[in-house]
């Protein structure tokens, strides 16, 4: 690896993602020039996975100014190019080598030269097989590990691709099989891989299976997910300090692996930044927005395809601003834009002062050619805001999002709950479902009550989508069958108004109504910045010791008492859903979030966390979010990331027949 893409002190920092490219690019790409070779071009051959760990980060003009003319599928019948040398870029398995040996024996092989780049370690079998092939031998140029086999997904985000951990994992027939073992393997690995790019070494915490916490408790499967995870990671970062040449010896930074039983309401809760909601309401395809345009000279509307990505400033500056605040800011682009622009204000006058319409946009663009790109940026967001404010009107999610909120923070209980059931019959299957999976794990002692079976009776509810609620037990919900749900409905409904699943944030300036939420990483974060993480809740794999970069000794690490879940104050306010108040999250101002992802580059040592069963849109944001406040660059894993529907579909297949090994996706 080189230097330059791997000391975290360097003067010119890089985000995460950045780092990822430019190793692909240079280290890998790069390095395959040749001074003296009669061509510069190149043929680029990768496996199913590489193929997506290559389109997360690089362009195919990055790729092509590397000098790659070709992209080729390893498992597809190929044209030879004896003339060409190739790249390959695979996974280090056995069926991989086997074809890429294929490639270059014979009298004619597929390609003039090969350069091996194997996405993770690869073991001294096979290579031992590839030197032994004595035709094939002179024909390599490098045979190498990149050690790179995760998904940059986000400038401080990743995810190592099992969309199925949470059903092999947690699942009704999860154990101790061949099948979470290599799922528990291959999570490691690409982890791995991730502090193989940035060269960190870190303290790996861990949450604790609850069996180490109570001597009564049986120990599950699932439960030990995220032991068995950290000394998986563990045994690859040793073999790393072994191995790669220059690897920190000593800690660098902190990991802490959880899973998604730390917080169950994050998945389903209604958030109500722009991001989130993107996400949760107009169906994307990934990051992928269609929508139509008007055609020219009043022919049929287009189809067009946009990727709400970093590459987009106004997305950038937007996509963890709330909904509303979204919608003003973009009005006041909009106002700006026409006021500074005579031929924009004729437009604008035509139409009576009123709200531009797409069409009026696309007249914009043709009358002012030199501003095209800038007005479809804004067009484009202003119809998704628009698009947006209509849907939350439509299906009524103000009301359902004050409920939600509520019930988080212990302004709300069953009562509520039903009668609000009963008066919004209206409200979709998937928003009863989603309230019900709120109350669900704010009240878990409740799953097994006559009240729960009542509200999915007033909800009319299928089948499998009770299933979903249910189903929230194999995420560590206490066994509901020892106790019975009519005393704990008696003992819980006197207190209902003080039994909240998160604590008010006095620390915390106030931002909009809908916004008192917040994913349970971003206290475990502050707490693992502070060294407040219990101990015997949160053990660390090698214990602290000082470091030369300023970690406090293993003293001063504080086993405190864990804190109650329950928020004991009742604080009900206004429903004023989209007044703005003034937020300390480094996003409410253009030139901070412009500067933000240079400015931490400079600060403190990295925080990563990873969550086996899938993050969300929320968690990535408070990652940002704490990213300004801790100062510090914080980086949030996970085995995939998962939009309220999709979750919601994973939960409802926890009790399903066993899957396949085919079905993880690895």
């Amino acid at each position: 690896m080189s230097d330059s893409d791997s000391s975290h002190s360097s003067g010119d920092q890089k985000t995460f993602r950045q780092i990822t490219r430019d190793r692909l690019l240079y280290e890998m790409l790069r390095s395959t020039r040749v001074k003296d070779s009669k061509s510069t071009w190149k043929v680029l051959v990768m496996d199913k996975l590489t193929v997506k760990i290559m389109s997360y980060s690089c362009k195919m003009a990055d790729m092509t100014e590397e000098g790659v003319s070709l992209v080729e599928d390893l498992y597809k019948r190929r044209q030879p190019m004896p003339s060409m040398d190739a790249i390959y870029f695979i996974q280090p398995s056995k069926e991989n080598v086997a074809m890429f040996l294929s490639d270059m024996s014979g009298k004619r092989p597929l390609y003039r030269k090969a350069y091996v780049f194997f996405s993770s370690p690869v073991s001294k079998d096979l290579v031992a097989h590839v030197k032994k092939d004595s035709v094939v031998l002179p024909r390599i140029g490098a045979l190498s590990e990149m050690n790179l086999e995760y998904f940059a997904i986000d400038s401080q985000g990743f995810i190592t691709d099992h969309e199925n951990a949470l059903e092999v994992l947690f699942g009704e027939n999860a154990d101790s099989s061949h099948k979470s073992n290599y799922c528990v393997n291959t999570m490691a690995i690409r982890i791995a891989t991730a502090f193989a790019s940035l060269r960190e070494f870190p303290y790996v915490h861990y949450r604790a299976a609850k069996s180490s916490l109570d001597a009564s408790t049986l120990t599950t499967v699932r439960d030990l997910a995220p032991t068995k995870l950290a000394a998986a990671v563990w045994n690859c970062l040793a073999k790393y300090k072994a191995t790669i040449p220059g690897f920190p010896q000593k800690e660098t930074c902190k990991l802490l692996i959880v899973d998604r039983s730390i917080d169950q309401i994050a998945p389903v809760i209604h958030e109500w930044t722009y991001d989130a909601m993107c996400h949760d309401l107009l169906n994307l395809d990934g990051n992928k927005y269609v929508y139509e345009v008007p055609g020219n000279n009043g022919s049929e509307p287009e189809k067009k395809e946009v990727l709400l990505e970093d590459h987009d400033p106004i997305w950038l500056e937007l996509r963890h601003a709330h909904i509303a605040e979204a919608s003003e800011k973009l009005h006041e682009k909009m106002t700006n834009f026409i006021t500074k622009n005579k031929a924009a204000q004729i437009h604008h006058h035509s139409r009576d002062g009123g709200e531009l319409s797409t069409r009026d946009l696309q007249k914009m663009v043709r009358a002012l050619p030199q501003y095209s790109e800038q007005i479809e940026k804004l067009s484009l967001h202003v119809e998704i805001a628009g698009k947006l404010n209509r849907l939350i009107r439509d299906f009524e999610l103000r009301e359902l999002g004050q409920l939600e909120q509520d019930l988080v923070f212990g302004d709300a209980g069953s009562k509520e709950v039903m009668n609000f059931l009963k008066t919004k019959q209206d409200i979709s299957s998937e928003n009863k479902l989603r309230l019900l999976m709120v109350y669900a794990a704010i009240y878990p002692e409740k799953l097994a009550g006559e009240k729960v079976a009542k509200m999915m009776q007033l909800a009319r509810l299928s089948r499998d989508e009770m299933d979903a609620v249910n189903n929230m037990r194999f995420l560590g919900v206490p066994d509901t069958k020892k106790t019975s749900g009519g005393v704990f409905s008696l003992k819980f409904d006197v207190y209902k108004k003080r039994h909240g699943a998160r604590k008010e944030r006095n620390d915390e300036e106030e931002t909009w109504q809908l916004s008192r939420f917040y994913p349970m990483i971003e206290e475990l974060i502050q707490k693992l910045t502070k060294d407040e993480l219990p101990k015997h809740e949160y053990p660390c794999m090698n214990d602290p010791v000082p470091t030369i970069h300023g970690f406090a000794p293993s003293s001063s690490f504080r086993t405190a008492q864990p804190q109650s879940a329950y928020s004991m104050r009742s604080r009900r306010t206004a429903a004023t859903w989209a007044r703005p108040r003034n937020s300390d999250d480094g996003y409410s101002s253009d030139s901070v979030l412009r500067h933000a992802s240079s400015d931490l580059r400079k600060m403190g040592q990295r925080i990563f966390v990873f969550i086996i069963g899938g993050a969300t849109r929320s968690e990535l944001r408070a990652v940002h979010k704490l990213s300004v406040k801790l100062k510090r660059e914080i980086i949030l894993g996970s085995t995939s990331i998962d939009d309220p529907s999709q979750f919601v579909t994973k939960l409802k297949n926890l009790n399903s027949d066993e899957l396949s090994l085919d079905d993880l996706q690895i």
